[in-house]
């Protein structure tokens, strides 16, 4: 499934940089997940590097996006084909 950011964000840039699909961007207020590019670093790494590196903790999964860990790594592999 792809992740959230809450309403908690500080806009601190912190998750952007890390995101291997280039699924982060400048929201207004807040940052904003792209669900089409977001999988979860399946494919990349071994845990969401966007919630490791978040002082705020207010990235969580996105309700209404629910994939399986193949569906994120078919994904990962369109995206990075």
């Amino acid at each position: 499934m792809a992740l959230l950011i809450g309403d908690d964000c500080t806009a601190c840039d912190a998750c952007v940089p890390v995101c291997p699909n280039q699924a982060i961007a400048k929201g207004d207020p807040v940052y904003v997940i792209d669900p089409a590019r977001c999988t979860e670093c399946v494919g990349a790494e071994d845990e969401p590097q966007c919630q490791l590196v978040c002082p705020s903790d207010c990235i969580v999964p996105h309700p209404d996006f629910r994939e399986t860990p193949d569906e994120l790594a078919a994904k990962y592999e369109r995206l990075h084909a």
